[in-house]
C-alpha cells in the first residue's frame, strides 16, 4: 500500500469520526485523498460503500430508536433520483478539477445564504434532494445541501444527526443503482474495501462518544457551520494545486 493510500485511510478514520459526531463530513475530509489515491470513478463507488457503513453503525448500533425528520427525508430521497441521474452525466464527462470547482462554489452559496439569511435561511428540501443527488454520483460531497435545509429547519441536534445518516444511506442506494443503470465502472478493489471497513468503525465509535458532549452543548451547529467553511476552504486548496 502507498503512502498516499495510507493517507487516504488515515481521512476515512477522521471522516467516520466526524460523520459519527454530527452526521455529516465523511466524504468532506476523506474524498480529497481517495481521489488522489484512487482514480475518480472506483473512489464515488468507495466512497459511497464506506459512508452507507457508518451511516448504518449511526441509526443501528447505537442502542436507540433513530427519529429522523420522515417528511422531509422522502422529499430529499425522490429528487435525488433525477439528481443522481444528472449526476452520472457530469461524472462521466468533467474533468475531475470541474467537479471540484463546482462543489467549492455549491457551498460558497450555501454559506452566503445562511449568513445572509441569519443562519436561518430556508433552502427547500426539493432543492437539497436534487442537489445531493448531483453531488452523490459526482464527488460524493453530498452533505452540504443537506446540513442547509436541516439548519434552515432548526431542527434539535439529534433529530439533524438522525436524518442526516437516513438521507445519506438512501442517497448511497440511489447513486449505487445510477452508476450501474448507466455501465459506469465504479467499483473499487476487493483489498482496499477489506483494508478501509475497519477503519470506519474505529472512526465511528470515537465519533459517537464526542457526539454526546456535543449533543449537551451549544456548539453543534457552530460545528456544523465550522464543518462547511473546511469544505471551501479544502476546494479553494484543491483548485489551486490543480
Amino acid at each position: 500500500m502507498s503512502a498516499l493510500e495510507v493517507a487516504a485511510g488515515a481521512s476515512v478514520v477522521a471522516g467516520a469520526l466526524v460523520q459519527s459526531a454530527t452526521g455529516f463530513g465523511f466524504s468532506l475530509l476523506s474524498a480529497p485523498l481517495a481521489y488522489a489515491a484512487f482514480d475518480p470513478k472506483p473512489a464515488v463507488g468507495l466512497l459511497l460503500l464506506l459512508g452507507a457503513e457508518v451511516n448504518l453503525m449511526t441509526l443501528g448500533t447505537e442502542g436507540r430508536r433513530p427519529r429522523p425528520l420522515k417528511r422531509q427525508s422522502i422529499v430529499i430521497l425522490v429528487c435525488a433520483a433525477p439528481g443522481a441521474l444528472a449526476g452520472v452525466a457530469l461524472l462521466r464527462s468533467l474533468s475531475a478539477l470541474a467537479l471540484q470547482v463546482a462543489v467549492t462554489v455549491g457551498v460558497l452559496a450555501t454559506l452566503a445564504v445562511r449568513h445572509i439569511g441569519g443562519g436561518r435561511a430556508h433552502f427547500p428540501a426539493w432543492a437539497a434532494g436534487i442537489s445531493a443527488g448531483v453531488l452523490t454520483t459526482t464527488t460524493s460531497t453530498n452533505g452540504p445541501p443537506l446540513v442547509l435545509h436541516l439548519l434552515g429547519l432548526g431542527a434539535p441536534p439529534a433529530r439533524v444527526r438522525d436524518t442526516l445518516p437516513t438521507c445519506m444511506l438512501g442517497l448511497a442506494a440511489i447513486g449505487g443503482v445510477a452508476l450501474a443503470a448507466t455501465g459506469t465502472p465504479a467499483l473499487p478493489d476487493a483489498g482496499v474495501i477489506l483494508a478501509f471497513v475497519p477503519l470506519v468503525a474505529i472512526g465511528h465509535l470515537v465519533g459517537r462518544r464526542l457526539f454526546a458532549h456535543l449533543a449537551e452543548s451549544d456548539h453543534f451547529e457552530l460545528v456544523l457551520n465550522g464543518l462547511l467553511t473546511v469544505a471551501v476552504v479544502a476546494g479553494l486548496v484543491g483548485v489551486l494545486v490543480d
